[in-house]
């Protein structure tokens, strides 16, 4: 589910803490993070259960999701649900990934209630290096899979205690890559897999009935000391097909921009100490129901009221000073959701 954006993201950032270290001094470079881009649970595609009403609420602290499903057909239909997180590459050690709970399979704190009542899953987190499972060699040798954080320390720790013939043995085989040097000249090493988790457990829809399904999770919010959206940035030319990135990525209008520029000013430091933040919601599972989903709501809160805010989506309506609101009928959704962020340092 999560995969391509998540390389994607790491591609663009890499690209462009290039430039900016090329047209600007900033601290984008090593003060980045992204987003995962998650989602919604995912069912096997059936023509018989709908999802009758969606309720999303997005803030950067948290996601909250309502499902209503009704079970057209006579008879009980049973389902695989997964909740799938996204595939985190573990090889990329130039990404800065934001993770809320990184000592934990359950990185994202998910949570699930089934007609008010939590339910159990089963966690599945497998190692993969070039489509192939390399989880078995990764925990006979003592590795963590989630190597992030302080598991990081713990993998280095349990790596450097390892004989030598069998460390070499991971190396060569690619499980571990050596990135360089420190200080001392001792080698630097990493994990070269993608780890893999997902949720999994078996839902029964009983015939004309509702079943609530509600679940929730911590937000992985991308965070950047500074923003290519800066008119001294985004004027720059090695820097011009980056903001077009971010402009169509994010649905970026004038009046933002003259948001940005009104607290950046025009001079080259982000004096104003801007802040940008990114979050990613995959919508796109929303049509693995019988038609499309009969009444969608999604709430944003910004969380503060100065936070610029910009996303894909037309009719929109402010309804506090930090909330946004999106209803439809009969919605069938076509992208998934981005959200573009941007205040001044410490709000």
């Amino acid at each position: 589910m999560g995969r391509p954006a998540l390389m994607s993201a790491a591609c663009g950032r890499a690209a462009l803490a290039a430039a900016l270290l090329a047209v600007a001094s900033t601290a984008w470079a090593n003060d980045s993070s992204y987003e995962l881009a998650v989602g919604g649970l995912t069912f096997t595609t059936t023509s018989d259960v709908r999802l009758n009403t969606e309720i999303l609420s997005i803030s950067p602290e948290k996601v909250q999701v309502n499902y209503r499903f009704v079970n057209q057909a006579p008879t009980p239909v049973e389902l695989q649900i997964a909740f799938p997180l996204p595939d985190i590459d573990l090889s990329d050690q130039d990404a800065i990934l934001d993770v809320p709970a990184p000592g934990s399979p359950n990185f994202v704190g998910f949570k699930t209630l089934v007609d008010g009542a939590p339910v159990p899953f089963e966690v599945y987190q497998r190692a993969f290096l070039n489509g192939k499972d390399v989880t078995a060699r990764v925990t006979e040798a003592g590795l963590p899979l989630l190597a992030i954080g302080r598991q990081m320390e713990n993998f280095r720790a349990r790596l450097n205690a390892l004989p030598a013939p069998r460390r070499k043995a991971l190396l060569d085989a690619g499980v571990v890559l050596e990135q360089g040097a420190d200080a001392e000249q001792k080698p630097i090493f990493a994990p070269g897999w993608t780890v893999k988790t997902s949720f999994t457990r078996k839902q029964v829809f009983p015939p004309g009935q509702v079943v609530a399904v509600d679940h929730s999770y911590a937000t992985s919010v991308g965070f950047s000391m500074d923003t290519v959206l800066r008119k001294a940035l985004r004027t720059k030319q090695p820097l011009e097909a980056i903001v077009k990135q971010r402009i169509d990525e994010f649905c970026v209008a004038d009046d933002f921009l003259r948001g940005v520029d009104k607290i950046a000013g025009e001079a080259d430091a982000n004096v104003a100490e801007l802040r940008e933040r990114r979050i990613s919601y995959v919508l796109l599972t929303g049509k693995n129901w019988a038609g499309p989903i009969r009444d969608f709501k999604l709430v944003l809160d910004k969380g503060a009221p100065d936070r610029l805010i910009s996303l894909c989506m037309d009719k929109i309506t402010k309804t506090s000073p930090t909330t946004f609101e999106f209803r439809a009928a009969n919605y069938v959704p076509e992208r998934n959701l981005k959200i573009l962020l941007i205040s001044r340092g410490g709000s």
